[in-house]
């Protein structure tokens, strides 16, 4: 229907033009003969002025043009629809759930026409990404959830029951798994936020020094419990920056490294280079491993036992931090430091004068 209805509007439009143009053509050589013949100075000797017989010779003429135009405008509607239909078919069933379905471009000559055909499937091919994408995300998510919910489910059904003793050990781990969902529905909320545009960030010159410092004196005890020690190499600069969400990155790395690194130091340098504030912070190792670095900052990704990614984590650590860094307009990468372990460099802008 598409196609019958643009098809005749092409042809009556391609025979409106012509037939005016013939008309013009004709209307314009008779007036423009009239003038030459009233002006002439040899108008007295000639008998007349485009007889019977020479408006059957335009009238044929113009039929003919007429004809050709149509048969043009048919070729040319056939070319134009032939992508136009397959752009149709395909999205009616786009629009009931078949996301592989693909229009074909047709003749590329036609480029505005091919051009469109070629971005619905690139969008249709977004869309199916996207799917997947969501599929894969919620088996992960569910995965994610059911290891606490289970061990949350069982306590205090055994609670309930009599088998456990509801004392502070008991109630201390149902209180550490509770904490466990808290962070991953959190940490989801921020990379979702951040791939949508929407995360909120409160930015104001901040002295990252100070900030990097407090949050140091904080896990300081912490960490040399578990054998770890910070070594900090910070310039005094200032950035525009969400302190908030900077910490959440920071303590998102530390966190990573005290999990996953060999005991020792984890050191954070700050520094400005090029007229750009970097954030590193490496440890001693063992890194990551490389069949996991290019994807280190893809959601649910988790390193095996040589890697220092996210193994027994939510999966989602490094993801925040990119998407947190990334939301700031700048940009993180991991690589090898220098005592073999796992780098990464945050690149955060220009430093506020």
């Amino acid at each position: 229907m598409i196609g019958k209805g643009l098809s005749r509007q092409i042809l009556v439009a391609m025979a409106s033009v012509t037939v005016a143009a013939g008309l013009l053509v004709f209307f314009g050589t008779y007036l423009a003969f009239t003038v030459l013949f009233y002006f002439s100075p040899w108008s007295e000797d000639t008998d007349g002025w485009l007889t019977g017989f020479d408006f059957v010779i335009l009238a044929i003429l113009i039929f003919i043009a007429l004809i050709v135009a149509a048969v043009a405008a048919f070729r040319l509607a056939r070319r134009i629809l032939e992508p136009l239909e397959s752009l149709a078919v395909s999205a009616r069933r786009i629009k009931e759930g078949d996301l592989s379905a693909r229009a074909i471009p047709g003749d590329h000559s036609l480029g505005e026409t091919a051009l469109l055909v070629e971005d619905f499937n690139a969008m249709a091919q977004r869309l199916q990404d996207m799917a997947a994408d969501m599929t894969l995300w919620n088996a992960k998510i569910a995965h994610e959830l059911r290891t606490p919910l289970t061990i949350l489910k069982g306590r205090l059904q055994g609670m309930i029951d009599g088998v456990f003793e509801p004392d502070e050990t008991s109630l201390h781990a149902l209180v550490l798994q509770v904490d466990s969902l808290a962070r991953l529905v959190e940490d989801l909320r921020t990379v979702t936020l951040a791939d949508s545009g929407h995360l909120d960030l409160r930015l104001q010159p901040v002295r990252l020094k100070e900030e990097i410092l407090r949050l140091a004196g904080v896990l300081d005890e912490e960490l040399t419990q578990d054998g770890f020690g910070l070594q900090l190499d910070l310039a005094d600069v200032t950035v525009r920056v969400d302190a908030m969400r900077i910490r959440q990155v920071l303590l998102a790395l530390i966190t990573n490294a005290r999990r996953y690194a060999h005991r020792g130091l984890i050191e954070i340098s700050l520094r400005v280079e090029r007229d750009q504030v970097i954030l590193r912070v490496a440890d001693e190792g063992p890194g990551l491993a490389s069949d996991i670095a290019a994807s280190a900052f893809e959601p649910f990704k988790r390193g095996g036992a040589s890697g220092s990614l996210e193994k027994g984590g939510n999966g989602l650590g490094l993801s925040v931090v990119r998407a947190i860094v990334e939301a700031h307009g700048g940009t993180v990468r991991h690589a090898p430091s220098e005592k073999g372990g796992a780098m990464f460099e945050i690149f955060l802008g220009n430093p506020v004068s």
